[in-house]
């Protein structure tokens, strides 16, 4: 669907159920990132999982969107017509051999010219085509020999169903680069769909690619496959080797990093906020020479009237500033409540974010409340304007149990406000500094261990009950972010990769005979 129209841009954002559709860290930083080259014509391609699981858009485009159009991977509408064909068998032949490299997790001359050629036969009229994949005999020959050559699971009927879920997508995101208008940059915010969508459209164009990753996306849908209750498990106890993951699990996971390390083969420009993560990008498979640190930055210009606007008392309100999801550990943030409130009993827990991604789970950390006697002590906000929210605050609080370099914290100290987070992502970084000259600058708050409730309320009470500490962590989180964490210098970072993979773009375009 296209909802805003053009011919060409200068640079289209690959975005993965995220901007405009979802509010959070990643949506506020897409935004940001738009408004702060309005030089720049860009175009938005967003790809999610079905029409229902998204509502209207949580942002207003800026002037300079000239171009939106959505995409859904899991679409009835656009599967092919159920007839049975013939394929090409030295088409599979070659694909058999793709999936024995991938198998093998070595990048190699040989899978990189495989996947170049493999990837030119999808299309309706091509070797590989959706309808060939689907209902040609050579397809099922293959995923017959695949079941019989590698699977665990006893379940043949399982396994060629989820190997057909599972490759579904790729055909919806080959028809997406055959029609997304042409640009002279594409940029992707993750890896995982929109990042092999990234790398379909360099082998596509020649065009450059950027990729900025937030979290590892691997890691992230790691944690999701592990807490899913939809993906079987059919040995039987004695089958059952409890050292080895459930195959179905593992090939889900195994299938995700594949994206991930087309996405970073393919990538001109590969981007991490922290050190750590850039390291585990490289691990996955990201070339090291392409990889950087460009950490997120503040707007300190805008946070100042939001400090001006706190009172000199410390507000007894703990707040959680993200999505009703699991993997930011809503429950671990209740139940930390109750330790808090039995310590401070005028204590209140604010959770300020959407409850519509995970109704279950939204759900589900309600009637917690309720069993825990936390009535009177938490509110459930929904979405909220941080320049209204984060003066009533006494500490931000973050119980992830995956995170990356969280805005919400600088966006806190910006506003003078501690933070007490659990010890993932960057989180220790941002709030004790990460080498000698930034740790000297203090303590922004406290760390506590994943998953430890009562650790992590009694770091609020803590600091709430400690005027002292709280003033000193206030001031230590203030002079952080203006020191290291300014938009400015994040716009300066990205000016020099936009400059200069547009730069080669268009000469090596122009050698090419201007395509």
């Amino acid at each position: 669907m296209i909802l805003r129209q053009a011919d060409s841009a200068d640079i289209c954002l690959l975005l993965e159920g995220t901007f405009p559709y979802v509010s959070g860290g990643v949506s506020s930083w897409v935004n940001q990132i738009i408004q702060g080259f309005p030089e720049y014509r860009f175009a938005c391609c967003f790809v999610g999982s079905k029409p229902e699981d998204y509502g209207e858009m949580k942002y207003r485009l800026p002037d300079n969107v000239v171009h939106l159009e959505t995409h859904y991977l899991y679409d009835p509408a656009a599967v092919p017509e159920s007839r049975p064909m013939r394929g090409n068998r030295e088409a599979f032949r070659k694909l058999t051999r793709f999936h024995t490299l991938v198998r093998e997790g070595v990048v190699s001359e040989e899978r990189n010219r495989l996947f170049t050629e493999l990837v030119s036969q999808l299309g309706d009229k091509g070797d590989l085509s959706e309808r060939a994949f689907l209902h040609s005999r050579e397809s099922w020959e293959m995923i017959a020999d695949q079941y019989r050559g590698h699977s665990r699971d006893p379940s043949f009927v399982d396994y060629f169903w989820t190997v057909r879920i599972m490759h579904a997508p790729i055909w919806v995101l080959h028809r997406i680069a055959e029609n997304l208008i042409p640009a002279r940059l594409y940029h992707s915010v993750s890896t995982g769909y929109a990042g092999f969508l990234g790398a379909l459209l360099k082998r596509r164009t020649g065009r450059p690619l950027l990729l900025s990753e937030h979290g590892i996306y691997t890691k992230e849908r790691r944690i999701d496959l592990f807490q899913s209750e939809w993906i079987s498990d059919n040995r039987g106890l004695v089958e059952k080797n409890h050292t080895e993951m459930a195959y179905f699990r593992e090939k889900w996971i195994n299938f995700f990093q594949e994206l991930g390390r087309e996405c970073y083969q393919a990538s001109d420009r590969i981007v991490a906020l922290y050190d750590i993560n850039r390291q585990r990008q490289i691990l996955d498979g990201a070339p090291p020479e392409r990889t950087r640190n460009i950490p997120n930055g503040i707007n300190l210009a805008a946070m100042e009237p939001v400090r001006a606007a706190r009172s000199e008392d410390i507000p007894p309100v703990a707040c959680l500033i993200g999505r009703v999801v699991p993997i930011k550990d809503i429950k671990t943030f209740l139940r930390a409540m109750r330790t808090l409130a039995n310590r401070l009993p005028e204590a209140q827990g604010w959770i300020a974010g959407p409850e519509d991604e995970d109704p279950e789970y939204a759900a589900e950390c309600r009637a917690l409340v309720s069993s825990l006697g936390l009535e009177k002590h938490v509110r459930f906000l929904g979405f909220q304007k941080i320049a209204e929210l984060l003066p009533k605050v006494g500490v931000v609080v973050l119980s992830s149990i995956s995170e990356a370099l969280p805005l919400v914290l600088l966006e806190g100290f910006a506003a003078g406000v501690p933070a007490v987070s659990t010890d993932v992502g960057s989180c220790r970084q941002l709030i004790e500094g990460l080498d000698e000259e930034d740790r000297a600058l203090g303590r922004a708050g406290e760390v506590v261990r994943i998953a430890s409730p009562e650790a992590l309320g009694n770091a609020v009470a803590d600091l709430l009950t400690d005027p002292v500490r709280w003033h000193a962590a206030q001031q230590a989180g203030i002079r952080r972010v203006e020191r290291y964490y300014t938009q400015e210098m994040m716009f300066d970072a990205y000016r020099g990769l936009y400059q200069g993979l547009l730069a080669a773009g268009d000469e090596d375009a122009a050698a090419r005979g201007g395509r």
